[in-house]
């Protein structure tokens, strides 16, 4: 019996040792324990920041898309009103310049009516002239009615290539070398847009040989 109760003994005290080991451990958790709070602190003032940061992104990222919207409107609104003045000015256009190809056919049955009234000038108190200058101011009319205006080139004035046509040159002093002589054939213009070029006659400044020869004459 003896023996026994001194194996017991023995069994006993490391379960008593392990029994008192969490009695050890409660110290180190206590020298733990302040250094856990200030991390618990911590730890609940970020979700703070967090909210704020939160409640100010999606008024920044609203403002911005009202921006971006608004912005794009305006371009829109701005290509729609170029678009309809685009089209505003193309349909004036159209309008105003569909019949140039006719117009254009038309000029030249004036060109022989004005050379038959000219051949009908010594006859003016004849009916069949009075009758021709009639219709020659009806035609002028409807021409001044479409747009249809005449240029008026006179003796001396510049060549230019863009509304005249030359059809020969000429020696001569009375005007300058290089500017229109005379017309040949009278040009037209459609609104601000050329119907016909004038035929004309461009001045040539005389040759040596020439001014000696109207020297000997004179």
């Amino acid at each position: 019996m003896g023996y026994g109760s001194g194996v017991n003994d023995e069994v006993k005290e490391p379960v008593e040792q392990e029994e008192k080991a969490p009695e050890t451990a409660a110290p180190d958790g206590e020298a733990a324990a302040p250094s856990s709070e200030p991390q618990a602190e911590a730890s609940s003032e970020a979700p703070e920041i967090t909210e704020q940061e939160e409640e100010l992104d999606p008024m920044e990222k609203l403002e911005e898309e009202m921006n971006k919207w608004r912005d794009e409107a305006l371009r829109r609104a701005a290509e729609l009103d170029n678009y309809r003045k685009r089209m505003v000015r193309e349909l004036e256009e159209g309008r105003k310049y569909s019949n140039q190809r006719l117009l254009g056919e038309l000029l030249p049955v004036l060109d022989n009516f004005s050379m038959g009234m000219m051949m009908a000038e010594k006859e003016q108190g004849s009916m069949l002239y009075q009758g021709m200058a009639m219709v020659q101011g009806q035609i002028t009319e409807f021409l001044t009615s479409q747009g249809v205006t005449v240029m008026e080139v006179d003796a001396g004035s510049p060549f230019d290539p863009n509304l005249h046509d030359a059809v020969s040159q000429e020696e001569t002093s009375e005007v300058e070398d290089g500017a229109v002589l005379r017309v040949v054939r009278k040009g037209y213009q459609l609104g601000d847009r050329l119907l016909r070029p004038a035929n004309v006659v461009v001045a040539k400044a005389p040759s040596a040989e020439g001014s000696e020869q109207e020297g000997a004459e004179s």
